[in-house]
């Protein structure tokens, strides 16, 4: 498999603030780092001490300031992301809090980390990580090789596509499905209303979808 990604335009790596409680964020930075290619500086900040029901003001566990030009929430205390989420407006750094309800204007909360749209204000980060994109190459009805050029930022995206080569085409959407549920480090738990999933299987959804329009592209080339 291919792994080489879209490259960044930038003359220096993007500095990434990470929060996270309950290690939520461990796997995004690893994925980050490995299949970044280097774009990427990333400060990795841990939020474990007991936190009473309602947090009414957040500055005791967040910094004063931002010094980063993306930050990225997996907390889990919805006064903590509500109160970071207000920061980084007043601080005009662009957040990605996936799967939270937020009121506050620009922060970017796709319902799972692989459904993240392009946002130009995002930088490199959203050309290497959100929702998967993905060429196919076919041989004699199976899959030959697979290239992610975008995908989750957990890493889920390559591991799964890592092991199609040799599925039949017909086969393929449904495997890189369950490869990338098996994989995915969302909270399978956390159920989505209004999606009417859990992010693992909407992550599940979001990649099978991708592949099965990768080749399409595929054959449309090759006749």
């Amino acid at each position: 498999m291919n792994e080489e990604p879209n490259t960044g335009n930038m003359d220096h790596p993007l500095k990434i603030l990470v929060f996270q409680q309950d290690g939520r964020g461990e796997s995004k930075v690893k994925g980050i780092q490995r299949y970044g290619k280097n774009q990427f500086d990333i400060t990795l900040i841990t939020i474990d001490q007991p936190l009473p029901l309602v947090v009414d003001d957040a500055s005791e566990y967040l910094p004063e300031t931002i010094d980063a030009e993306l930050v990225l929430d997996f907390l889990k205390h919805p006064d903590l992301s509500h109160d970071l989420a207000l920061l980084c407006r007043r601080m005009g750094v662009p957040i990605v809090a996936s799967g939270k309800k937020t009121t506050v204007d620009g922060t970017h909360t796709p319902p799972v980390c692989c459904a993240l749209a392009h946002r130009r204000e995002l930088g490199p980060y959203s050309r290497y990580f959100g929702a998967p994109e993905l060429d196919v190459s076919v041989k004699d009805g199976k899959i030959s090789e697979v290239t992610v050029r975008r995908g989750a930022p957990c890493g889920a995206t390559w591991e799964a596509a890592r092991r199609l080569k040799g599925y039949r085409v017909e086969e393929a959407p449904v495997r890189m499905g369950l490869d990338t549920q098996f994989f995915c480090t969302a909270d399978p738990s956390n159920w989505d209303p209004i999606w009417g999933k859990s992010p693992v299987h909407l992550a599940a959804d979001l990649h099978r979808s991708a592949l099965a329009a990768a080749l399409k592209k595929t054959q449309k080339t090759n006749t």
